[in-house]
């Protein structure tokens, strides 16, 4: 998920999102966290994505120390990136988890993270998940509409313990953000709409095991502004104000959400200092417990994805780099017309020239770059992509049956692979040419 710029960065620019992810350049080679990058490749080939846990705890650090000022609790947003070594490193840091699925319920709990830290979103979950997350005593279950809520209702009823609920509504804000990952405006899927509130309060109110505990909300992704976080938070407030009215005594959190932008071209990210300075005196007085959900902000600079050139070509009036990473794994510039910065694992000062960086995959759609300036690579020489580790590996497929890449952890410059390269016949183990006999 997310939305990139459009433009490439100035020198100043790259020069910081090789900072925020940890890397540098000594004597022309690209390292992170001290490791140089080459030396991952020639370990476990390319395409390959590698995940600087440094720069995660770092990014976790810095949130934490911004609102430390109040209660809080940072849920990873587990959709973001779910392998179990990015989320066994953010559990030993104290997050909580964001999950939006039964799968990322187990992935959770695989990873270590008491139930009561967990908070379940999702605006379509199945009876099934809602059983489950009954079963695991999640911290709470963000209810999404009317009909979700007699669901969990009916399912509450025979479960002997008490259910904890958040209401997350749809306040009604738009967000400058791509329209795929704006989800807190009206007339989207997400949310419960302002006026069904009350009558949502007084239904869990009423009910014997169901307590509410949290209103939430949810703006969208990629955020570089702090503006809609205060016109949302002001919502939420007066909502707060009614439910407490109405008779709220177990309501202890005030979800506002994740959505925190980072740096992926020329844009300027917004700062946990910033975000802090917008949203704590706007919680502080309520007396609640901050709850914050940021996924891309943690782990986003983190990650790159190495790959190779396989060709060089000139056709029609214009270069292609074909490299054999493509959109099946990073779909994000296909997808969102997302920018990614790009540059060479082993640096030689050649000229630039303009090309499209471009995939393997059998669709005109498939491509990381298009019309960028990088330096005339030959075959074989290796490139990384940048502010891969959100909504990467993920959303990758294994379509044209490419098998997905493999996911390495770097720290304390060492690697080790934390999910190996699939093999093709992982990708149709359990299917059959005759299942009809």
């Amino acid at each position: 998920m997310g939305q990139g710029v459009l433009t490439a960065p100035r020198a100043a620019d790259r020069d910081a999102l090789l900072s925020d992810a940890g890397l540098e350049r000594r004597d022309g080679s690209l390292l992170m966290a001290g490791l140089p990058l080459s030396a991952v490749a020639d370990a476990v080939g390319t395409p390959a994505y590698v995940y600087n846990a440094e720069a995660v705890r770092a990014r976790y650090a810095s949130l934490d120390a911004a609102l430390g000022s109040i209660p809080h609790r940072i849920c990873y947003a587990v959709k973001a990136n779910g392998n179990l070594a990015i989320l066994r490193l953010l559990r030993d840091l104290g997050a909580g988890a964001d999950i939006v699925s039964a799968g990322e319920l187990e992935r959770a709990h695989a990873a270590g993270f008491p139930a009561e830290r967990v908070v379940f979103s999702g605006v379509g979950k199945s009876a099934s998940e809602l059983r489950a997350a009954i079963a695991a005593g999640v911290g709470h279950i963000n209810v999404e509409s009317a009909e979700e809520l007699d669901l969990l209702a009916a399912l509450a009823q025979g479960s002997r313990r008490t259910v904890s609920v958040g209401i997350r509504v749809n306040p009604d804000v738009t967000a400058d953000t791509h329209p795929y990952i704006s989800t807190g405006k009206s007339g989207i899927k997400f949310g419960v709409p302002t006026d069904q509130v009350a009558a949502a309060a007084r239904l869990i109110g009423a009910h014997p095991a169901l307590e509410l505990t949290a209103i939430a909300m949810h703006l969208g992704s990629q955020l570089t502004d702090t503006a809609p976080f205060r016109e949302g938070i002001g919502r939420l407030l007066a909502i707060v104000d009614e439910v407490r009215a109405a008779g709220a005594p177990a309501l202890r959190a005030l979800d506002v959400g994740g959505g925190l932008g980072i740096r992926y071209g020329a844009e300027a990210p917004m700062s946990p200092e910033a975000f802090a300075a917008a949203v704590v005196p706007m919680v502080a007085p309520t007396g609640l417990t901050l709850y914050v959900e940021p996924g891309r902000f943690l782990v986003g600079s983190a990650g790159v994805l190495l790959a190779s050139v396989l060709y060089r070509k000139h056709s029609g009036g214009k270069s292609f780099l074909i490299v054999d990473a493509g959109m099946n794994d990073l779909v994000r510039p296909s997808h969102y017309q997302a920018y990614h910065e790009i540059v060479e694992l082993e640096a030689g000062g050649r000229r630039l020239a303009t090309v499209d960086v471009v995939g393997p995959v059998c669709e005109t759609g498939d491509f990381l770059a298009l019309d960028r300036p990088l330096p005339m690579l030959e075959q074989g020489e290796r490139i990384a992509v940048l502010g891969a580790g959100a909504y990467g590996f993920v959303m990758a497929s294994s379509y044209n049956t490419r098998p997905r890449p493999p996911e390495v952890l770097v720290d304390g410059g060492r690697f080790a692979v934390a999910r190996p390269r699939e093999a093709v016949a992982d990708l149709f183990r359990g299917e059959s040419p005759t299942p009809l006999g």
